[in-house]
């Protein structure tokens, strides 16, 4: 009798600490159950990511766009100022080519009126 009782003893023990490892270590879920799997995932977080892409893309080119639209104006509005300044500097330039014929008339009559002085 006294091996039965240790028997038993020996069982309950046993279910004891099945029931504690039970409890510490709980059964994981099946993933599957769960998610979907990672071949699945994997497409849905491509499709957004090539989306976002393709918009980012799109943002890019309207910005480069636009920088180039801005730059192509300024480029004309600089050459138009060069052109500008040609025009300003080639009248200068023939302003003064002007006053400097027109000093030397004042010279020569100068010159003449001295001299017709001093006979």
């Amino acid at each position: 009798m006294a091996s039965n009782s240790q028997k038993a003893d020996k069982n309950r023990n046993k279910s004891k600490k099945m029931e504690n490892e039970a409890s510490e270590n709980p059964p994981l879920p099946d993933k599957t159950d769960l998610a979907p799997s990672e071949d699945s995932q994997s497409l849905f977080k491509t499709e957004p990511l090539e989306k976002i892409l393709n918009e980012i893309s799109k943002e890019i080119n309207n910005l480069l766009s636009k920088y180039a639209d801005t730059i192509s104006a300024r480029i004309a509005l600089d050459s138009s100022y060069v052109q500008e300044l040609d025009e300003i500097l080639k009248e200068a330039r023939a302003i003064e080519k002007h006053l400097k014929q027109k000093r030397e008339k004042l010279k020569q009559r100068f010159t003449v009126i001295a001299n017709s002085l001093q006979s």
